[in-house]
């Protein structure tokens, strides 16, 4: 068993280690069909032997090679390190500064066996959103990371330790590139390739930044999804035998069920994978679990007329349970759901992240690889079934939304019906989660806050939630519009529950969704305890990318700008850099996540605080920037609530100074100047 010391050495090559090959008994990725030239395969083996010195390419070119051909890519499994991946006590790591040390906690977490989806991979989440490309840029980081100083930053090419350059305490320790290619060739089949030869690498959003922090993260957005979905498309707020129908339970969208409790709805998940499902019961994320379509409907009966709060994982797949409940509507004339969606990893359809209805899982993964053209063939049309099934249930009053992972996207692309007559081309059938649901959120300033306390103690998380409770109820006892207190009010009581239901998975982190205003009284609560010792350690703060300004995605994060801008990535671009030059600990800057690659430009941050004055300061800074470039852009969008919003962000802030947006008031004159 490896020792952090030892993993901070750098690439171990004298001995080599054992080639243990994969490991039985855990989940792994699904097999990669790059269709590489055998200039390309030549190519691929050339880049991965880089990293080692001549004397063992010969040994090493033949079970990359082997990789190679069987999995599709070289991860290079013989240097997967035999230690307990997890996130340590910052402490224990052997830095020369906190920084480093911060994110050599960050980045065990994101392979932490209990948080990722294939950790032998290197994916945390998502089907292929990666930490690295392969293990041995694993060793490298960690080593560099165990030799950085403060005058001293480590570039990250896609997976890739470009190196520790020189540059000043004042400048980011880490600064993250992932997927930047060049827009011609920034499609699917290009960037098999290209990940095969390990030239590029998909980090979805907060993998590849390492800054996850287990399905907490999104249950968080996802209950306030599934309220808000309760007040708009139902007009309730008590959601108390309201029936949400979903699929998908593995790194992201395990978190449904523990959201559908808290919401306090009856939550009913289709999960193809049995090892994804069992491990959400097992961590008591699911309530219940059954491979039996009669039973299903028993207990959403039964959980119906009782209204109680119920999570139920069904082993099978999403299109057999969207019929079964068709055939129920038809058979018996009830309607047994209120609000359905889709959390299957539909950004990559056709290499795992979506299962067709007429095949086993385990025939899927097979004909995958053998055969992907017929499995496109079987993808696509079980799409078409699952929108049939799903428009037959609308039409009877259900109400469905697409929760940001291209399902809508990969139906019209399928021949679906899911168009919508007289709409641009980021509008569907059904409306996207940010449209009617999470953009409104948005455009106040909200979006998902989050922290780590590196020392590993929950008391410290502990404190920190009281300490974010207090920040917020004091808000409101100053005074804050209708709106944002309904947002202080659903946080607070996250915080309540979260506690009560063991959200954390890794390490000791929370989420919370908060405005400019909250992020930066929370920021300097929790710094400012540092300072006093109430906290152990330094505590990183950071968001996911899905957030006010930190995405650029047109059928997600930014599919409620109507201006014609939402396909532009400035957005995102500036706060990559914004937040690089007003404080932030490192930054990303990603192609692709969550609706999938070529599809979206995004990024992210982690900021650490250390008690001292330099980090409030930097906290106050950066946060402020982070939040008001997105509400400035939407506000210029044309949205009222963000120009309200970045409007009061002035009057509280004498720098800022933001250009408004003129409205037409009679848009007559637009036809009448067209046509003169």
């Amino acid at each position: 068993m490896s020792s952090l010391e030892e993993i901070c050495r750098g690439l171990p090559l004298h001995p080599l280690p054992e080639n243990r090959g994969r490991k039985k008994g855990i989940p792994h990725a699904p097999v990669r069909t790059p269709n590489l030239t055998a200039q390309e395969e030549k190519l691929a083996l050339q880049n991965a032997l880089r990293y080692f010195p001549p004397e063992v390419h010969k040994e090493l070119a033949l079970e990359f090679a082997e990789e190679l051909k069987l999995y599709g890519h070289i991860y290079m499994y013989r240097f997967c390190p035999d230690i307990e991946m997890r996130a340590y006590p910052i402490e224990e790591y052997p830095c020369k500064t906190k920084p480093a040390a911060a994110i050599m906690h960050m980045i065990m977490n994101n392979l932490d066996p209990s948080v990722a989806q294939f950790p032998q991979e290197l994916v945390t989440y998502g089907g292929n959103g990666q930490v690295f490309s392969s293990w041995a840029q694993f060793w490298l980081v960690m080593h560099y990371l165990s030799e950085m100083t403060e005058e001293q930053t480590l570039v990250m090419y896609s997976g890739h330790p470009l190196g520790l350059f020189p540059s000043h305490r004042y400048a980011p320790r880490l600064v993250i590139t992932n997927g930047m290619v060049i827009p011609n060739y920034s499609s699917r089949d290009e960037y098999e390739k290209m990940f095969a030869m390990g030239v590029t690498m998909y980090g979805q959003m907060t993998a590849g930044s390492y800054c996850y922090i287990g399905p907490q993260g999104i249950v968080h957005g996802t209950v306030l999804t599934v309220l808000n979905a309760g007040r708009r498309y139902l007009g309730v707020e008590d959601l108390a035998g309201r029936v949400f129908v979903t699929s998908g339970l593995g790194g992201m969208s395990g978190a449904q069920a523990k959201a559908a409790v808290i919401a306090g709805c009856v939550g009913l998940i289709a999960e193809v994978d049995e090892a994804a499902l069992l491990k959400r019961y097992r961590q008591g994320w699911l309530m219940e679990i059954t491979d039996s379509l009669d039973h299903c409907i028993a207990r959403l009966r039964d959980a119906r007329e009782n209204k109680s709060t119920l999570s139920l994982g069904y082993h099978g797949n999403v299109v057999d349970l969207w019929e079964r409940l068709v055939y129920e509507l038809d058979t018996t004339g009830e309607q047994l759901v209120d609000l359905g969606s889709d959390q299957t990893s539909c950004h990559n359809p056709f290499s795992g992240g979506y299962y067709p209805v007429q095949l086993s899982f385990e025939e899927a993964n097979q004909l995958m690889s053998t055969n992907p053209g017929r499995f496109r063939t079987l993808v696509q049309e079980s799409l078409r079934r699952q929108v049939a099934a799903i428009n037959r249930l609308s039409d009877k009053g259900m109400f469905f939304w697409d929760y940001g992972n291209a399902f809508l996207l990969e139906a019209q692309r399928a021949g679906a019906d899911v168009e919508k007559r007289g709409a641009n081309k980021i509008e569907f059938r059904y409306p996207s989660y940010v449209q009617h649901i999470m953009g409104d959120i948005f455009s106040l300033g909200f979006g998902p806050f989050r922290w780590v306390c590196t020392s590993g103690d929950p008391q410290d998380l502990a404190t920190t939630d009281l300490i974010a409770t207090s920040v917020l109820e004091d808000a409101i006892h100053r005074g804050v519009s209708a709106s944002v207190k309904q947002q202080y009010h659903d946080n607070i009581h996250w915080i309540q529950e979260a506690g009560r239901h063991s959200l954390v998975v890794g390490s000791q982190a929370r989420i919370l969704y908060s405005d400019q205003k909250g992020r930066v009284s929370i920021a300097v609560a929790i710094n400012r305890a540092i300072a006093e010792k109430r906290i152990k350690a330094p505590v990183v703060l950071s968001r996911d990318h899905h957030d006010v300004s930190g995405t650029d995605s047109p059928y997600r994060e930014t599919s409620n700008i109507y201006d014609g801008s939402a396909f532009c990535a400035d957005m995102a671009v500036q706060n990559f850099v914004g937040d690089a030059v007003r404080g932030a600990t490192w930054v990303a800057l990603h192609n692709g996540g969550g609706v999938g690659w070529g599809e979206v430009i995004n990024g992210g941050f982690g900021l650490v605080l250390d008690g001292s004055a330099e980090a409030e300061e930097q906290a106050k800074m950066m946060l402020s920037w982070d939040v008001s470039n997105g509400v400035a852009r939407r506000c210029w969008s044309g949205n009222s609530n963000a120009y309200e919003t970045i409007c009061q962000a002035m009057e509280e802030t004498g720098k800022l100074k933001v250009t408004l947006p003129h409205k037409v008031v009679d848009e007559s004159i637009l036809e009448q100047a067209l046509h003169h």
